[in-house]
């Protein structure tokens, strides 16, 4: 497939910004395949398995996007799926710096994929998955943060 792109993310929990971007980047290829991808120096409140779960409850009439699972290097898996280019969202200029270094990592590593970035909308460019933890386990209410289908796992997971 020409093409075929990548949004990777930790996803812990997916937000209301992700799901942007997924349907935008939806919009704009044949196919998208939503990674969820393990971070070393992250630590996790969901599971990879939780998180692929999550995201394909927010992504189910999306007919041309997958959610997969990888624990690998991002460059690496684009050359296994043939994917013509990576996905990345921005949200202020403070993420532009590390993505556009990853990009470049990205690009030496395989040369054949392109990264492209998606701004956030100004709704949620401070929306982060960090941001909506915190909210959740101290009680807070994270109903316009994340989409509805999941908020209740998402809290009781989080506030239990």
């Amino acid at each position: 497939m020409k093409n075929l792109a990548i949004y990777p993310g930790s996803f812990d929990p997916i937000t209301m910004g992700h799901l942007d971007i997924i349907h935008r980047a939806a919009n704009l290829f044949d196919k998208l395949i939503v990674v969820v991808m393990v971070n070393p120096v992250k630590h996790c409140s969901f599971t990879p398995a939780e998180r692929v779960s999550l995201i394909e409850q927010c992504v189910g009439g999306l007919n041309n996007v997958t959610v997969e699972y990888s624990d690998g290097l991002l460059a690496e898996y684009a050359k296994q799926k043939n994917a013509t280019a990576i996905i990345k969202g921005l949200r202020a200029l403070s993420d532009f710096e590390y993505e556009f270094q990853m990009a470049l990592t990205n690009k030496k590593l395989n040369p054949d994929v392109e990264t492209l970035f998606l701004t956030t909308t100004a709704e949620n460019m401070y929306l982060s998955s960090s941001m909506v933890r915190q909210i959740a386990t101290m009680g807070g209410d994270i109903s316009g943060f994340v989409p509805d289908v999941i908020h209740k796992q998402i809290i009781k997971r989080l506030k239990g």
